[in-house]
């Protein structure tokens, strides 16, 4: 199969794209800016993998356009897209700058989308394909300070039910991957919490990821379920990976919704 994954440059990107590679796999890694990442490039070259690094930046739509136009220049068809790319911003709804919303959300929405929107005429054309958006436990389980992240994701899943119903008709499947607590550079990148905030609970909150983030569970763990996912091996729509993944959504769905609120005071 002809995989392109985006946002390849760190974290799961990067391992789907190794691991998907060493399983035999034909992959375009693609990144905002090759040559500032160019690890990824060193280890195809050194292990001879499979991998194509090209420049796209999911917010821009001819970037996109251009980067798949390439690939189907080169390949008969993309077999799966697999949507990676995504930023993550941190604080209280009313303190939390309007621009890291909709950063959050072109990014983790609207860049899955501009992505899905450029692969499909093929993959319809030739009723065969698999689009694998990686998602996030956080799509379902609503946290304070965790708003614009949380928001954006839980479009991504809204709107890739809705396509894998529209897709049926064409032999294209559609799957959801929702890591949980995944130990990748996307938390090192946290944008600063105002030192005068009116909501101090943020601390505990930062804190509480931290300590789920001292398991130091790798980006591999999700790069192997979607490699399964395209070996064919799982089927399922929404597969949550991490240690604390599954329980995480099924603590949530126990609880009503006013005890959830509440359970942060």
């Amino acid at each position: 199969p002809v995989i392109l994954i985006t946002g390849s440059s760190t974290g799961i990107g990067y391992a789907t794209a190794e691991t998907l590679a060493r399983n035999g796999h034909t992959v375009y890694a693609t990144m905002r800016n090759p040559q500032s990442s160019p690890q990824l490039k060193r280890l195809a070259a050194a292990d001879h993998l499979p991998i194509t690094i090209l420049p796209m930046d999911v917010l821009d739509d001819h970037s996109v356009q251009n980067a798949f136009q390439l690939v189907l220049s080169k390949e008969d068809g993309i077999d799966v897209l697999v949507n990676n790319a995504g930023t993550a911003a941190w604080g209280a709804v009313e303190e939390l700058p309007l621009k890291l919303f909709k950063a959050d959300m072109d990014a983790n929405y609207f860049g899955t989308l501009r992505s899905i929107k450029a692969v499909l005429p093929a993959m319809r054309e030739r009723k065969a394909g698999r689009i694998i958006n990686v998602s996030t436990v956080a799509a379902k389980v609503f946290s304070n300070f965790h708003g614009a992240y949380c928001a954006s994701k839980a479009a991504v899943e809204a709107m890739s039910e809705s396509l894998a119903q529209e897709l049926v008709p064409f032999n294209i499947q559609v799957s959801l991957v929702q890591p949980a607590f995944i130990e990748t550079p996307i938390f090192g990148k946290i944008n600063e919490i105002p030192s005068g905030t009116h909501y101090p609970n943020v601390k505990r909150y930062l804190s509480m990821f931290a300590a789920a983030l001292e398991n130091h569970e790798p980006a591999n763990k999700v790069a192997y379920i979607i490699n399964e996912i395209v070996a064919g091996e799982r089927s399922d729509f929404r597969i949550p990976v991490g240690l604390y993944a599954e329980g995480f959504l099924n603590f949530r769905t126990s609880m009503r919704d006013e005890d959830w609120i509440n359970s942060v005071s």
